[in-house]
């Protein structure tokens, strides 16, 4: 017995010799992975960035960013907050541009303007533009990354990043100058730090308040989720510390507030503005004394009003192959199951049953589910059927649930915050083989759409392909592929007479098309290239519609483009 014992006692010396150095080589892989998934996505996203011309807002928002710099005042755009146009307004300051300071157009005139009409180059001064919300998209990516690995493991964090790397939303949008990205990915960082309050709240909940306000100094869309925030500061503390828990929410909420008065300082120390010249409507009912309760400077509540108003006008949707005004409350969650990955989809269902049914998780699950929830449903309220780009937090959020799928497959629970150890048999190894070969497909079907993730569709609906028979506006055709088209038409038809029906805010001539309006002659005298945006394609009626009856498709640019034979 003794002799046993004495030869029994080192083998658990040597495995935990062996075990060390297999711990230090998992440590050195954990930020190469995280390197070359965040590596693959800023290739995806500046290429991108570089290939596409402007997009329907883009120019509106440069043109802001550059009124910033040069006028130092709240003038255009004021429907959304200052503070993603200042973040653009970074990569403006890089590129220089000239600006007619004599210029009184309206913002929509003030971006074409800025493009084409000042001598500027519009592909040098549109990639400066997106490169700040490029880099903020890969920070972002790090906080998925975080969020995930805090709750299940670094394995959870490396699932996660994988699926925000590899989304094609985040990659379409977040290689945008525009606002969606950045909001979204304020709103997540905000929820990160409630959660990492729970341990340090001195360091955190001021941190979380200032993440919170950075979302809502970037797009209005993030006030619905002002109450869960506020709940979850609360949450974080409670029941132990009632009263810290209370003043902690404080904290965080004027944290939020002072940030958000700090964008328009930023801009204009004076808060010159003047709401009679951005025309802002007169709100009814309860909207208005709730809009005037905001703590807000008087031109964030105006922009409140100014995006009421626009909820009320009568847009345009298509779903579906189908045309119709006003909205439909199932348009977003169609919207997604296009434009998501499958493999994503059935990652972020098992993420959110792994949040609700594994016991450590269940108090993770309120910040993840939550806020993502309570912005879904508000977004599903709204009366502008025009994109996926409206719930873009959930690629952010439902990856963090997506990365939770581990603790299905995960070793023991004192394990939960490291690697874990997967099981090899049974079970556990059919779930570790079923999350691989899902992150595997979701990748796939993300590298095979490079580089034309706008207009993204997954393998059930066709691909990028056959968006455009689902889906229209920034879902598939925002004006973005004008640039190939003039490309394209150098290449294999040179020479030929073309009609153009452009949606977006790119001017063709700038880009050398010089096409006639085939909508101002009669349909008789249209013929050769007949070109036309797949979104304005899928609202034709009238002459158009007759147009595109009597013409044969030949070529497509971008999967947003279709060229017509006459």
């Amino acid at each position: 017995m003794m002799a046993r014992t004495l030869h029994s006692v080192p083998a658990p010396r040597e495995d935990a010799r062996a075990s060390a150095p297999a711990r230090a080589r998992r440590r050195r892989l954990v930020p190469l992975l995280v390197a070359v998934l965040l590596g693959q996505m800023a290739v995806a996203m500046v290429t991108t960035a570089v290939q596409q011309t402007p997009t329907i807002d883009e120019p509106v928002y440069v043109a802001t960013a550059a009124d910033y710099l040069h006028a130092h005042r709240v003038r255009y755009n004021a429907e959304h907050p200052p503070l993603g146009k200042l973040v653009i307004a970074v990569g403006v300051a890089v590129a220089d541009p000239r600006v007619d300071p004599s210029f009184t157009g309206d913002q929509g005139a003030a971006g074409r303007r800025l493009l084409y009409g000042t001598g500027n180059d519009p592909g040098r001064l549109m990639l400066w533009a997106r490169l700040p919300v490029v880099v903020l998209t890969l920070l972002f990516g790090l906080v998925v990354f975080a969020f995930a690995r805090d709750l299940a493991g670094t394995a959870a964090g490396g699932v996660a990043l994988a699926l925000y790397a590899f989304s094609p939303d985040v990659i379409a949008h977040g290689s945008l100058a525009t606002l969606d990205v950045p909001m979204a990915g304020f709103l997540l960082t905000s929820v990160w730090l409630l959660w990492r309050a729970r341990e340090r709240p001195r360091r955190c909940l001021p941190l979380a308040g200032a993440a919170l306000g950075a979302a809502l100094a970037t797009k209005m869309s993030a006030l619905p989720a002002v109450p869960v925030l506020m709940a979850l500061a609360v949450l974080a503390l409670w029941p132990a510390r009632r009263w810290r828990a209370l003043a902690g929410a404080g904290v965080v909420a004027v944290t939020a507030v002072a940030v958000v008065w700090a964008a328009y300082l930023a801009v204009d120390p004076r808060l010159r503005w003047d709401p009679g010249a951005a025309h802002v409507p007169v709100v009814h009912g309860l909207r208005g004394p709730l809009v005037e309760l905001l703590p807000f400077p008087p031109a964030y509540r105006d922009g409140v009003r100014m995006q009421f108003g626009l909820e009320n006008q009568p847009w345009q949707g298509f779903l579906f192959g189908h045309l119709y005004t006003g909205s439909r409350w199932y348009y977003l969650p169609a919207a997604l199951l296009v434009k998501t990955p499958l493999g994503l989809l059935a990652l972020w269902a098992a993420g959110a049953v792994a949040l609700l049914a594994v016991r450590r998780l269940r108090p993770a699950a309120p910040y993840v589910l939550l806020p993502s929830g309570v912005l879904l449903a508000a977004a599903m309220t709204g009366a502008r059927d025009f994109g996926t780009r409206y719930v873009v937090f959930l690629p952010l959020f439902l990856a963090v649930a997506g990365g939770c799928v581990v603790a299905l497959w995960a070793g023991p629970p004192g394990e939960a915050r490291g690697l874990g150890r997967p099981g090899v048999g049974g079970r556990a190894g059919w779930a570790v083989g079923t999350t691989v070969l899902l992150v595997a497909w979701v990748a796939v079907s993300s590298l095979r759409t490079f580089p034309y993730y706008l207009p993204y569709a997954n393998e059930a609906f066709g691909g990028p392909a056959r968006t455009h028979v689902w889906l229209h506006d920034s879902n598939v055709d925002w004006g973005q592929d004008l640039g190939r088209l003039a490309d394209r038409l150098r290449e294999r038809y040179p020479g030929q007479r073309v009609w153009l029906v452009y949606k977006g805010s790119g001017v063709p001539s700038a880009y050398g098309i010089h096409a006639a309006d085939p909508l101002r002659v009669p349909v008789g005298e249209v013929r050769g290239l007949l070109v036309v945006s797949d979104s304005a394609a899928a609202k034709a009626r009238g002459r158009l519609a007759r147009l595109l009856d009597d013409s044969r498709p030949v070529d497509e640019v971008g999967h947003s483009i279709t060229l017509y034979r006459r």
